[in-house]
């Protein structure tokens, strides 16, 4: 069976289309757009009208894609913008009226659980593991064992939000990034425990990954499953926090434009998290929700 999967995130929409025989997962093509759903959700409380016409334009594009490929199901989720935004309902159906696409808004429980899921089905994990999914709006810190989803803990502060909070000069200054670090210990400091692994997911740290090893263009069988260094990654951090966003990306093609503004703030939460876990390294995992809707069909347990 052919298979699409659909996130619509706060900062970007993704889709991977797969073949599923006899339980395997094959995926046939991946797709991925920074539309940036959530910019202003928390303070304006509703979606914006520009972010709502970007992201019905991929969506539409990706209609197209899933007749071209044929596939059989479409599964498509919504997260953290479209649980807070006071239109989503207007949004979603919106959408399935010039897509044909009806979209489900998850919680953020279901939200790590699939996240996991993707992970330790493709990295085949085992002991204990933190695996981390950080997105635009929402960060989800999933306790498991191997391939048992243990605890999950939804902490309501993603790369975007954390930017229009924390940085208000470009490039930052050193007393907005001391409070980054800041809020950052205060949040997750509550969260550590014993874990064998770590592993990180999303664009923030999957692209710091192509820059350290010179992934360019960007191929997930060259990420998926790579280690990373906290040096690493604070070397990366001073870098990027020295320079305007608009250079970021200019220097650096690995860097996408739109992330360029808020990789900083994404990079500060895991060297913040490896610090407090007491870890020198993570795992890096370019598998993530949208991959755990293909992998929960495929194994039976249909989102």
């Amino acid at each position: 069976m052919r298979l699409a999967a659909i996130d619509i995130g706060s900062y970007s929409t993704r889709m991977t289309i797969a073949e599923i025989v006899d339980g395997d997962v094959k995926v046939l093509k991946e797709f991925g757009v920074i539309t940036s759903l959530g910019s202003g959700v928390k303070e304006e409380g509703c979606l914006r009208e520009d972010r709502v016409k970007e992201t019905l334009r991929v969506l539409e594009d990706y209609a197209q894609h899933i007749k071209s490929f044929g596939v059989e199901r479409v599964v498509a989720v919504g997260t953290e913008a479209l649980r807070r935004a006071c239109n989503s309902e207007e949004f979603l159906c919106t959408v399935e009226e010039k897509t044909g696409i009806r979209v489900r808004i998850i919680n953020p429980e279901e939200e790590g659980r699939l996240a996991y899921l993707a992970t330790a089905y493709s990295l085949k994990l085992e002991g204990s593991n933190l695996v981390i999914d950080q997105g635009g709006g929402s960060t989800e810190f999933v306790f498991g064992n191997g391939y048992s989803v243990g605890e999950v803990v939804s902490l309501p502060i993603g790369i975007v939000n954390l930017t229009e909070i924390f940085f208000k000069n470009d490039p930052p200054k050193g007393g907005e990034i001391d409070k980054l670090y800041k809020f950052l210990e205060d949040k997750i400091s509550p969260l550590r425990r014993e874990v064998n692994q770590i592993v990180g997911l999303g664009g923030t740290i999957t692209t710091v990954v192509a820059l350290e090893y010179g992934v360019y263009p960007y191929r997930s069988e060259l990420i998926h499953g790579r280690e990373l260094s906290k040096g690493a990654l604070e070397r990366w951090f001073n870098a990027l926090v020295s320079i305007p966003s608009h250079e970021r990306s200019r220097r650096y093609p690995q860097v996408e434009d739109k992330r360029a503004e808020v990789i900083v703030s994404g990079i500060a939460m895991f060297i913040k998290l490896l610090e407090v876990f007491g870890k020198d390294s993570l795992r890096v995992s370019d598998w993530g929700l949208k991959h755990g809707l293909i992998v929960a069909e495929a194994i039976g347990q249909r989102a």
